[in-house]
C-alpha cells in the first residue's frame, strides 16, 4: 500500500496490494481449519496508523487482539482464533463523517498481515465487522470489529512471523431516518506509521521445533495464507485435495522456477498476450453431449486467462445487506490462438457406423464472465454467467476407419448457441454457462466462484456445418448437419482453482513456479 487515500463513493472497490477477490466472498469471512497447539499466546498490540479522510491525513491507533497456538508442528495450520480489531478516530474523523449528514456507521475492516517463515513470505488479509454505531457531535469514536481469519500452514521447521502492514475501512453511513447518507459509503486507507512498537509485529509461532528458528523452511510462500490477492481460493464441500486455501500441503516448488509437467497444455501469459495488474488463469475441462449421436464429447482440460473485474457493492437502504455485481473478461489461449487444444470423439452415426471427428472450439469475438449475488452478512449467494462466441471446427473425420478429407474450413456457420437469461442485454448467438455459488458464514462455500472455480452447466445448439469438403471431393456439410446439429445438448465443463499470476506473491498452492494454474481439473458428467 503506497499510502493512505479516501475514496467517497456508492459502490466500494478495494485494491489494497492489487488485491483481487471473488465477488460472493468479500464479505464473508474464511474460517480456518481447526487446528491444535501446546499452548496459548495472546496478544494485545495497539499500533499507530495514519490515515486519509476527506479532511487530510489523520492519526488513528489501531488495536489487534488474537490467540494463536505457541507451537505446532510441521505441516499442521495455524489458527488465530478470537480476532478483535479496533480502531480508535480521533475527534477531527468524526467530524469529516458528521459533516456528510452521517448519524450512525457501520465498519468492515480489512487488515494485510505479513506472513514470514526464514525466507520464504506470504501475505494474509484479515477481515471483520462491527455493529452500527451511533456518531456522537464531538470525541473520538472507537468502532470494534471483528471475524474469522484465515489459517496459516508453515512450509517446515522454524519460526513464522505475522506483522501487521496495511489496513482499510470500509464506511457504511446512515442518516438519522436509517436511510443512506449521501455521496454514500466511505473507503479509508491508513499505513502502519513510522516507529510502530516492533514494526507491527503480531505473534511468533514455532513450528516443527521445540526451540525458536529450528531448521530452517525452505524457500516459497508459507501455505494457507491468500495470495496478494487476498482470498482467492474459498473452499467448497469437496475432497481434501482441492481445498488449497484451508491447510493445503505446501509442496516444494521446482528448482530454478522450472514448468511442472502435467497432462494439460501450456497455460501461461506471453509477450503476445501479456499480464496485467488483475490477470488470473484457469484450466477447464468437460463433457458436451451431442444428442443426436446418444453421446458425449469429452473436452480435455484447455487454458483460459482471465482479466479480473473489481467487485462493486450497493449497500441496501437499510444496511442489512448488500448486492455485489462483478464483470470480468477472458480468452481461449492455445499455442497463442484463441482456441482450445484439438479433441476427439467418436459415435456411432446411424447406430452402427462409427465415426471419429477431430475438433477445435474457436473463439470469435469477447467472452465475459459476469457475477451478481446478494449478501445478508451471514448468508451470501451468488449466479455467475459466462458468456462465448465460439464456432466448433473439424480438423478431421474419419467414417468407419476410412478418412475423409473436410478440408481446412470445415465449422459451424454461427457460434453455438445456448438461452440467455437476457437477451437483449447480450445479443447474438454465444454459449452461456451458469454456476452458482453459495456460502454461509463460518462454513464452507459450495459451487462455484470465479477463483475457486467449480461446476459451469448449460445447454447449447449446435448450428450446421459448412465449408466441409474440397473443391474436387465430396460436399459434407450435409453428413455433418444431419449428423450432428440441433438444440438441447447438455453441457458440464468445471474449472480449476486460478492463479492470480499479477500477486506480488504468488500462491504456491495455486501457482506453478512458472506461473500456470497449479490445479488441473477432472471433468465430471
Amino acid at each position: 500500500m503506497t499510502g493512505p487515500r479516501t475514496t467517497v463513493r456508492r459502490t466500494v472497490g478495494s485494491r489494497a496490494r492489487g488485491a483481487a477477490i471473488a465477488a460472493f466472498v468479500v464479505l464473508a469471512a474464511t474460517v480456518p481449519a481447526a487446528a491444535g497447539a501446546a499452548g496459548t499466546q495472546e496478544i494485545d498490540a495497539a499500533l499507530p496508523y495514519t490515515c486519509l479522510f476527506p479532511s487530510g491525513r489523520q492519526p488513528a491507533t489501531v488495536r489487534v487482539s488474537a490467540a494463536f497456538p505457541e507451537q505446532v508442528a510441521a505441516g499442521e495450520p495455524i489458527e488465530p482464533s478470537d480476532v478483535t480489531t479496533a480502531v480508535e478516530l480521533p475527534e477531527p474523523a468524526v467530524a469529516d463523517l458528521a459533516a456528510l449528514g452521517a448519524t450512525g456507521v457501520r465498519a468492515a475492516t480489512r487488515l494485510s498481515v505479513g506472513v514470514t517463515q526464514g525466507e520464504a513470505a506470504a501475505e494474509a488479509t484479515w477481515r471483520g465487522t462491527a455493529e452500527t454505531t451511533e456518531l456522537s457531535g464531538s470525541g473520538p469514536l472507537t468502532l470494534t470489529a471483528t471475524g474469522d481469519v484465515p489459517s496459516v500452514t508453515g512450509r517446515g521447521a522454524g519460526a513464522l512471523v505475522m506483522t501487521a502492514g496495511g489496513f482499510a475501512l470500509d464506511l457504511a453511513l446512515s442518516t438519522a431516518d436509517g436511510g443512506p447518507a449521501e455521496p454514500g459509503p466511505v473507503t479509508v486507507d491508513c499505513a502502519l506509521a513510522e516507529g510502530a512498537p516492533d514494526g507491527g509485529r503480531l505473534a511468533t509461532v514455532r513450528v516443527g521445533t521445540g526451540e525458536e528458528g529450528g531448521t530452517p523452511a525452505p524457500s516459497g510462500s508459507p501455505s494457507g495464507a491468500p495470495s496478494a490477492s487476498g482470498t482467492p481460493g474459498q473452499p467448497r464441500d469437496e475432497p481434501a485435495g482441492r481445498q488449497g486455501e484451508r491447510a493445503p500441503e505446501a509442496a516444494e516448488p521446482a528448482p530454478g522456477g522450472a514448468a511442472v509437467e502435467r497432462d494439460a497444455p501450456i497455460c501461461k501469459y506471453d509477450e503476445k498476450y501479456p499480464a496485467g495488474p488483475m490477470s488470473l488463469n484457469a484450466y477447464i475441462t468437460g463433457y458436451s453431449n451431442v444428442n443426436k449421436l446418444d453421446g458425449a464429447v469429452l473436452v480435455p482440460p484447455f487454458c483460459t486467462l482471465i482479466t479480473q473485474g473489481e467487485p462493486q457493492f450497493e449497500f441496501f437502504p437499510d444496511f442489512s445487506g448488500a448486492t455485489i455485481t462483478q464483470h470480468s473478461t477472458a480468452d481461449l489461449w492455445y499455442r497463442q490462438r484463441k482456441q482450445t487444444p484439438p479433441f476427439e470423439g467418436t459415435f456411432l452415426t446411424f447406430d452402427f457406423t462409427p465415426v471419429t471427428a477431430t475438433m477445435v472450439l474457436e473463439q470469435t469475438g469477447p467472452m465475459t464472465i459476469d457475477s451478481h449475488g446478494t449478501t445478508d452478512f451471514a448468508f451470501t449467494s451468488t449466479d455467475t454467467y459466462v458468456r462465448a462466441p465460439v464456432v466448433l471446427r473439424v480438423t478431421s473425420l474419419e467414417v468407419n476407419g476410412t478418412p475423409l478429407d473436410v478440408g481446412s474450413t470445415c465449422r459451424t456457420r454461427t457460434s453455438l448457441a445456448s438461452p440467455d437469461p437476457e437477451p437483449a442485454k447480450y445479443p447474438g448467438d454465444h454459449l452461456v454457462l451458469h454456476g452458482r455459488g453459495e456460502q454461509v458464514t463460518g462454513e464452507p462455500a459450495t459451487g462455484y466462484l470465479l477463483l475457486s472455480g467449480g461446476p459451469l452447466t448449460g445447454e447449447v445448439a449446435i448450428p450446421a456445418f459448412t465449408g466441409c469438403g474440397t473443391a474436387g471431393g465430396e460436399n459434407l456439410d450435409r453428413l455433418l448437419t444431419a449428423s450432428v446439429s440441433g438444440p438441447g445438448n447438455y453441457v458440464k465443463q468445471i474449472q480449476g482453482q486460478v492463479c492470480f499470476v499479477s500477486a506480488e506473491v504468488p500462491n504456491p498452492d495455486e501457482c506453478t513456479p512458472d506461473l500456470q494454474p497449479l490445479e488441473v481439473p477432472v471433468a465430471e458428467r
